[in-house]
């Protein structure tokens, strides 16, 4: 397994294009692994549209990858998302890393958009096998309860003959999702603790469903932050944090120095995770590359020496 730690951002905390470019150019030179984009569509804090910031991505860059961390296909047409993601791989030469999910049931967009909670698997579900067929069949046809194609193709299709299809949730429905279709799976608001049976737990259904997935094709997501947890800009962070989850805090972010950045990556690694999607807590442009290029500078020759 190779550790690769890539950068991801919820909300946008750049006052314009030019501050976002500035982040992207500093990760494309200190050899961050991805770049990933939460997905949200509806929102009072201004955040990116992850398809849009991935078209983007594939003009400005040249070495690195970049997914949507996770679109939420219950929310999105599939036969449009299959497009857009061929699309940008095509453009981008076979860079892309797309991720997918259910949605948090917590998010504003179903009641803002009159969309229900409770049919979001099976959506999700039928959402991934027309994507999967438009990818790799000339000719779809698709007869399903949410979704129905006659004779569709898309061209050209994805440069990546096999493009990836990585999974997000930790539910037993994700576990399941993840073993059918997905080619990966990335964690999200979940600690070491609970990653480790999530992974057995998938390893287990692939291998019954007579599948495979690559050992280093486990990814957790965690937002770091070089200062201390009692520190005031970590205030906001908790407490969205304990609105999504059970789990302590202290146990999920990545917070303190470099070694102790390194030593959270550690703690996933034992639970099976390689891939890592690392989010600098978000309070301004300056805030947020002064962070970044601290994780460039300090956090990843640490994790190239111990792991790679």
């Amino acid at each position: 397994m190779t550790v690769g730690v890539g950068i991801g951002l919820a909300e946008c905390p750049f006052s314009d294009g030019a501050g976002f470019w500035r982040w992207v150019d500093m990760c494309e030179a200190g050899g961050v692994d991805s770049i990933w984009q939460t997905d949200r569509l509806i929102s009072p804090m201004p955040m990116l549209e992850c398809m849009s910031v991935m078209a983007a991505l594939a003009g400005r860059t040249k070495r690195m990858r970049f997914g949507m961390n996770v679109v939420s296909m219950a929310m999105r047409d599939p036969v449009l998302c299959a497009k857009q993601c061929a699309t940008i791989d095509f453009l981008s030469e076979g860079r892309v890393l797309p991720a997918f999910g259910i949605g948090s049931p917590l998010g504003p967009e179903w009641d803002a958009m009159d969309l229900s909670t409770k049919t979001r698997g099976r959506v999700t579900d039928e959402a991934l096998d027309v994507i999967a067929k438009l990818w790799t069949e000339d000719h779809v046809d698709f007869e399903g309860r949410h979704f129905t194609l006659r004779d569709a193709t898309i061209s050209p299709k994805p440069v990546q003959r096999e493009l990836p299809m990585w999974i997000g949730g930790g539910s037993k429905a994700a576990i399941a999702r993840t073993a059918r279709v997905g080619t990966g799976w990335i964690g999200g608001p979940e600690t070491p603790a609970e990653t480790a049976p999530i992974v057995a737990g998938i390893r287990a259904a692939v291998k019954d469903a007579g599948r495979s997935i690559d050992d280093d094709h486990y990814g957790s997501s965690f937002p770091f932050y070089f200062g201390r947890m009692s520190d005031d800009v970590m205030k906001d962070p908790i407490a969205t944090y304990a609105k999504r989850s059970k789990a302590n805090p202290a146990d999920y972010f990545g917070v303190g120095d470099a070694d102790a950045i390194v030593e959270r990556i550690a703690e996933y690694v034992e639970a099976g995770v390689s891939k890592f999607i690392v989010r600098p807590v978000a309070v301004d442009e300056a805030f947020v590359l002064e962070q970044t290029q601290r994780l460039i500078d300090e956090v990843l020759p640490k994790v190239e020496a111990r792991f790679n």
